[in-house]
């Protein structure tokens, strides 16, 4: 089953958690000291918040998935999309392992579609991406391809 996810860059994290433990009437699953997540299921969302040094706001959306298949058949939509698609493979990234692709809409807001395979003792390394995330460093790898990632046009 698919869960929508949503990260916002915040500038207090501890006020921000009081804030979010409230309007979801629950505490979070993680707890960083840059980096909190709920993992809701009324309604389904992956909601996950970091102070890391990026203006505030939504940072990007995704879709989490449970399952190869499901990767597979999302990855598929994004293709269906007619829009780059930035196929970022195995990372670490927001204290997890996972398998990650990236497109933006045609307002440029990133979307993510990943699936996780494990937790991870640090957030992840933010790779040289900005010009695919519009001068914001984020938890990316470097592409297998520099140039692949020059003509992509996506984000985190």
């Amino acid at each position: 089953m698919k869960r929508l996810h949503v990260n916002v860059a915040v500038e207090n994290l501890a006020e921000s958690i009081r804030f979010y433990t409230a309007l979801f009437a629950a505490e979070p699953t993680v707890v960083k000291p840059d980096y909190a997540k709920w993992m809701l299921d009324d309604p389904r969302v992956n909601f996950a918040i970091a102070a890391r040094g990026r203006g505030s706001g939504v940072d990007h959306l995704g879709i989490q998935v449970e399952t190869e298949a499901e990767l597979r058949e999302v990855y598929g939509r994004l293709t269906a999309a007619e829009r780059p698609v930035l196929e970022q493979g195995q990372v670490t990234c927001c204290y997890a392992k996972s398998e990650k692709s990236w497109i933006s809409d045609p307002q440029g807001v990133a979307w993510e579609t990943f699936l996780t395979h494990g937790e991870s003792t640090v957030y992840g390394t933010d790779g040289d991406l900005r010009t695919l995330t519009k001068g914001k460093p984020c938890c990316m790898s470097e592409p297998a391809d520099p140039a692949a990632a020059k003509t992509a046009s996506c984000g985190c």
